[in-house]
């Protein structure tokens, strides 16, 4: 559960803190950050769909990614009640991770997901024998 609460802080801080400077950003400049030339949450599934990238968009990314911290704190020290947040959290997460096209953050709260899901599992032994 350490590293599924460690793959949750990564999410959390490695997205959040972009979102929050992307939402200044478009909200100081009217267009989505660059960065090393590519846009920041604005392309992918969200766009192709009609939804464009906007101030409160990205806040509620924020949002969810600040929860996503929340989990991490709880998967290191309550381990029980943050596996299960994680799993409720996922289809919001996946939603934003797929809609802004992040491939990584899907991949490492998949790895997540299964590191939970294999230590929620009444088949792994706790004993530590």
């Amino acid at each position: 559960m350490k590293v599924a609460a460690v793959l949750s802080c990564i999410l959390g801080f490695g997205f959040g803190i972009p979102s929050l400077y992307g939402a200044w950003y478009l909200a100081q400049n009217g267009r989505v950050w660059m960065l090393l030339g590519f846009p920041t949450y604005g392309e992918g599934p969200f766009v192709r769909a009609g939804v464009r990238t906007t101030v409160p968009l990205l806040l509620a990314f924020a949002v969810v990614c600040c929860a996503e911290v929340l989990v991490g704190v709880l998967l290191w020290s309550q381990p029980t009640v943050g596996a299960w947040l994680a799993l409720a959290l996922l289809p919001v997460e996946l939603v934003f991770w797929i809609g802004f096209a992040l491939p990584f953050a899907v991949v490492l709260g998949l790895v997540r997901t299964a590191i939970v899901l294999v230590a929620l599992s009444p088949l792994v032994d706790r004993t530590g024998s």
